[in-house]
């Protein structure tokens, strides 16, 4: 678990960047109702767990930087006996000094008072406008209202200055224990495939395959880290396929996208492997020819190499086991020239990894691909997606779709493969099938 040192170091030092004479504001994610009067399982927002461990909805965190670190205070519901019993514990203002670090803590209805005054004296405000309409509204009345007042009593800040920037920045940086945090649910998450695979036979129905997933996880004290993608035959060739609900088919594969959330940090692992435990000939070459392409940009993802490397590593190494298989027909130059590549693999090789699973992050840096540093995570996830009515290419390639991700820590050295230890090689997944 991250522990609450490591909060408040983030705080101090995102404190350190705003400056003095500002203010931090950030809201907790709001509990969202599924239909009538039940709620969605409730996640906080990434933001606000990355500065609090705080999981309660119903919370504001305010920073005001200053000597000696600054001030946290967080104002977020008191204890409530009754609504405990149906609820369980709240945290409260005692134990969000206690156990969570805050320097003060007040109730959440005193909230619009005390955050008035704050405000005051204040020139910047850091605060990301669009996730709370009706926090913005109340924010941006409070200023309207201080620019009449403030010449004659106080001085106030004249705008809102965007927090993320700052912020996401912070976050694209792990710290030894987000890497730990990340290894946990890397851990969980291979469980999960490599029971997939040794259950997985023909006749069953992807439906079955999805509740072992959500049982090796959930069974690990961890959540999904997104809906897990479950895609036998043609369903692989649907980017973001979620019905996981057809049967299984001897002969054909089976894709699976699926990761752990552990601490609130995500996992996600995609393999491909026959239903009926052998790849064919033709599947077989076409397997190679990814998991080249992933070795390809895996080898790339290092300090001082440019992101857009490690995809344009993965494309020339797919685009040349294309055009060996007869299913590209131009040379490797004038395919990649004319990005022809793209009619069978159609998504960037990777994304950064975190608190969130498309984590946050710039890709580029003045209009120049973003070098990689340490600290970094990213996944590297070649694809290649040949949809069931592709008439240009052999019909035995028709309806096949073949991704192969794995979860990579950028170090001063050789990248480390966080989700090393999963079957990866053809060899090696019919081996897992088999065991």
């Amino acid at each position: 678990m991250i522990k609450q040192k490591e909060y408040a170091r983030r705080r101090r030092q995102l404190m350190k960047m705003a400056g003095e004479d500002s203010i931090v504001i950030l809201q907790a994610a709001p509990a969202k109702i599924r239909n009538n009067d039940v709620h969605y399982p409730y996640r906080q927002d990434s933001d606000f767990l990355y500065l609090t461990g705080f999981r309660e909805h119903e919370a504001i965190l305010a920073l005001i930087p200053g000597s000696e670190g600054g001030t946290s205070i967080l104002f977020c519901r008191e204890r409530d006996p009754e609504r405990e019993m149906w609820d369980g514990r709240m945290v409260g203002l005692e134990a969000a000094v206690s156990e969570y670090g805050m320097d003060q803590a007040y109730c959440i209805k005193e909230a619009e008072t005390r955050l008035r005054e704050l405000l005051q004296n204040t020139e910047r405000i850091f605060y990301d406008l669009g996730k709370h309409p009706l926090f913005d509204q109340r924010l941006i009345g409070w200023l309207n209202e201080f620019r009449g007042e403030a010449r004659k009593t106080f001085h106030a800040p004249e705008e809102i200055h965007a927090l993320d920037h700052m912020l996401h920045d912070m976050r694209l940086y792990k710290s030894r224990e987000e890497l730990s945090a990340m290894r946990r649910s890397a851990k969980v998450a291979i469980e999960a495939h490599q029971t997939a695979m040794q259950i997985c036979q023909p006749g069953m129905n992807e439906a079955e395959i999805y509740a072992s997933l959500l049982h090796s996880v959930t069974r690990n004290q961890c959540e999904i880290s997104y809906l897990p993608i479950v895609g036998g035959g043609a369903n692989a060739c649907v980017l973001h396929y979620i019905a996981n609900n057809s049967e299984l088919h001897d002969g054909e594969l089976l894709l699976i996208d699926a990761g752990a959330e552990y601490d609130g940090y995500a996992s996600d692992i995609t393999r491909t492997f026959p239903v009926n435990g052998k790849f064919s000939p033709d599947q077989r070459a076409l397997y190679e020819v990814v998991l080249a392409a992933q070795a390809a940009a895996i080898d790339k993802a290092r300090a001082g190499i440019q992101w857009q490397e490690v995809h344009n590593a993965a494309i020339r190494v797919a685009t040349e086991g294309m055009i060996d298989l007869g299913i590209l027909g131009g040379s490797v130059d004038e395919e990649i020239e004319s990005e022809g590549y793209k009619k069978f693999y159609v998504h960037n090789t990777g994304h950064w990894l975190g608190l969130d699973v498309h984590d946050v992050g710039e890709y580029t840096i003045d209009g120049h691909s973003r070098e990689l540093e340490p600290g970094m995570v990213l996944t590297v996830e070649p694809g290649i997606y040949i949809p069931p009515g592709e008439e240009s290419v052999e019909e035995s390639w028709r309806g096949v779709g073949i991704r192969i991700e794995d979860n990579v820590a950028i170090t001063r050295d050789a990248p480390r493969i966080l989700t090393d230890g999963l079957a990866r090689t053809a060899d090696e997944v019919e081996a897992a099938m088999a065991a």
